[in-house]
């Protein structure tokens, strides 16, 4: 079972980091989309809510992950 929250809390940090480093790189180069919606199907979330629950998403499931770790 540990295995599992090992493989769940990277992957959440991996693909959290990933959206946020997304959104970041689409601020950089065009900082006004980050009010429009992330996607066209539906008017929630904005971009610039995305990045910051990616951001947030990512900092938790690293610290959790670095607490269940095994350490060598």
């Amino acid at each position: 079972m540990k295995k599992f929250f090992q493989a769940a809390t990277f992957t959440l940090f991996f693909y959290g980091f990933f959206g946020w480093l997304y959104i970041a790189g689409s601020a950089h180069l065009h900082p006004e989309t980050l009010a429009w919606p992330l996607t066209h199907f539906a008017s929630w979330p904005r971009e610039d809510t995305f990045g910051a629950a990616c951001f947030a998403v990512s900092f938790v499931s690293l610290f959790a992950y670095m607490m269940i770790r095994d350490r060598k």
